[in-house]
């Protein structure tokens, strides 16, 4: 790689770091790519993050940009498209939902996982999906919006259930025009934002109106509308008189564990909190991780306010200042205030974020020991030869017979760890015979190592006729440092190679609980495949109805997309810019999806 430096431009860009199988590890912008991309090998100065990520390396890639925002930018979206393993990484963030109002004549309010680009309003993530429930059912009671999935609205003589409780305005029987459905749509925005105040100005204003020309019906709706907001916004802990729109970020740390808290200010009142804990950040300075952490949180059609406080000063805060303006549309300053009201902000924030990196480690601390512990219950219990550090398990599922799937989860010190799951499309073997099936998932893990490590102990979902199924893989392939062992259902019978009778412990038995643990999980791992499988097969024979949109296409499709809601969520522009497509198929694709509303 040193002698390709010399080919480098000095010039502004991002570059890419993979390793030998080709993935990329890392991704960063510069200013002059030549001069960053040297100071790597220069062997000096380097923290153990940096001195990993040389040695792993087997090529860069780069690519010119005209101006350091534009390489901001475009690192922006390959971090998030690649989640570089030396990047900074919000844990699991791929998982976080949003909370979309789409850009219909009549808006829906829904949750997603996906962002895309059509106009739609987007607010989160909500690091707990469980909040964004929460919020989507509080909104309900507050904003009457449909919640019925179809995109172009289909005409009813009769409202829905919804509509009868008064949590819909009903727009597919007509008993409400678009502007007015806006009305109420545009409040919910409000409230979302935290401008709670402007809402009930507004509701106040409209009740009035409805009691001027003797609508008393309506008149009391919008008053136990406005008392619900009311109730709503005397929740509020942490407010003032007024203020500006701010968010405040502060990172805090806990030996190993780093934790960035943000503060939603709007109209001067603590609004929301939510908070994230990252990966990667070894060798870098708060400063350094909050600008990481602001590149991946903040994205196109995010509420972004004009003032972002932080805790700590950012190397690169006019570059961000200047990338949150393109974003949002207009000045967004980033201050590190050493006084006033924005000093106590950025304290309180900063405190809460030590505190729940501080009780994470502790939490995480505690769950490994427990994990431990379990770990040697087992090995004493089953009598194993080593302590079974790498616990792997393996369950068969079918349907009917059919659509035969395999799964393999991993559980490492007694904790999950997902990076050693694996599933597995059964490819021989008669329907429903889950011994062969045991047979080939044994054979095409064991073929996997040394890239995969071997576990220490494996365990079979079933009895002691998948037992001896793996257990003949095993000799076939001359593998003698793997145990077995097979859990059997009901009565939580163990068998293990070698013994008669089986083993049986206590509920209560650590061991016990472990294996159960991993066993649940493996069945539920195998079961969520099988319905990706199905939805896929649905959806792939849903897209061969639409013409010009053959096998090949349907797989490049379901693949670029992920599923065949965001296929349906997609403009026309982004299905022709998927590769094998082109304007006219994608064309008939739009339209198929989106019938009467795409002839509009």
């Amino acid at each position: 790689m040193k002698t390709e430096l010399e080919l480098v431009p000095e010039r502004p860009g991002v570059y890419l770091f993979r390793n030998q199988a080709g993935a990329v590890i890392y991704v960063g912008k510069a200013v002059s790519l030549k001069n960053r991309l040297r100071s790597y090998f220069q062997g000096k100065g380097h923290g153990e993050r940096v001195r990993r990520l040389v040695e792993e390396a087997a090529r860069f890639e780069y690519i010119v940009t005209d101006s350091e925002v534009e390489a901001l930018i475009l690192e922006c979206n390959l971090i998030k498209e690649y989640r570089p393993k030396y990047n900074i990484n919000l844990k699991d963030d791929k998982s976080y939902p949003y909370l979309r109002i789409t850009a219909d004549r009549f808006p829906r309010v829904m949750i997603t996982r996906n962002l895309v680009r059509d106009g739609s309003r987007y607010f989160g993530p909500y690091p707990d999906v469980s909040a964004v429930r929460e919020t989507v059912r509080l909104l309900r009671r507050l904003f009457p919006f449909r919640s019925c999935s179809d995109k172009s609205l289909v005409p009813r003589s009769r409202p829905c259930l919804n509509a009868q409780i008064r949590q819909c305005l009903a727009p597919c029987t007509g008993s409400v025009s678009p502007e007015a459905y806006r009305e109420v749509i545009d409040q919910l925005v409000l409230f979302l934002e935290g401008n709670t105040r402007e809402v009930e100005k507004r509701l106040e204003r409209q009740m009035q109106e409805a009691a001027r020309a003797l609508d008393f019906e309506r008149a009391a709706r919008i008053r136990d509308q406005l008392a619900a907001l009311r109730r709503v916004r005397e929740q509020q802990r942490v407010a003032s008189a007024s203020g500006p729109d701010q968010d405040v970020l502060a990172v805090g740390s806990y030996l190993n564990e780093e934790c960035v808290l943000l503060f939603r200010v709007r109209g001067g009142k603590v609004v929301a909190e939510e908070h994230y804990f990252l990966t990667g950040t070894e060798g870098l300075a708060p400063g350094e991780v909050l600008g990481s952490f602001m590149k991946q949180y903040y994205n196109p059609g995010r509420d972004i306010p004009a003032t972002v406080l932080v805790s700590h000063p950012l190397p690169e805060a006019n570059l961000l200042a200047e990338w949150l303006r393109r974003l949002r549309g207009g000045k967004v300053e980033i201050r590190h205030p050493r006084r006033g009201r924005g000093r106590e902000l950025v304290r309180l924030a900063l405190e809460n974020a030590t505190l729940k990196a501080e009780r994470h480690n502790r939490r995480t601390l505690q769950s490994r020991e427990k994990g431990r512990a379990q770990v040697l219950e087992l090995q004493n219990a089953l009598g194993l030869k080593r302590y079974p550090r790498r616990l792997e398990c393996i369950d068969i599922s079918h349907f009917g017979g059919q659509e035969t799937v395999g799964s393999l989860v991993c559980f490492s010190d007694g904790q999950p760890d997902k990076k050693g799951y694996r599933h597995y499309r059964i490819r021989n073997g008669a329907p429903g015979d889950d011994y062969a099936a045991v047979q080939e998932v044994v054979r095409r893990r064991l073929g996997r190592a040394p890239q995969d490590p071997l576990p220490d102990l494996l365990v079979i979902d079933g009895g002691r006729g998948q037992l001896h199924a793996a257990e003949a893989v095993l000799r076939q392939m001359n593998c003698t440092e793997v145990e077995l062992a097979a859990l059997a259902k009901e009565e939580e019978q163990i068998f293990c190679p070698g013994r008669i009778a089986p083993i049986r412990l206590p509920r209560s038995h650590p061991g016990l609980q472990l294996l159960q643990q991993a066993r649940d999980e493996a069945h539920r791992f195998a079961h969520s495949y099988q319905e990706k499988l199905r939805r896929k097969k649905a959806n792939a024979s849903l897209l061969g109805e639409v013409p010009g949109i053959g096998k090949k296409r349907q797989a490049v499709l379901l693949k670029h997309f992920g599923s065949l809601a965001r296929i349906r969520e997609a403009s026309l522009e982004d299905l022709a810019a998927v590769p094998g497509m082109n304007r006219k198929a994608a064309a008939a694709l739009y339209d198929y999806l989106h019938g009467e509303e795409a002839k509009e």
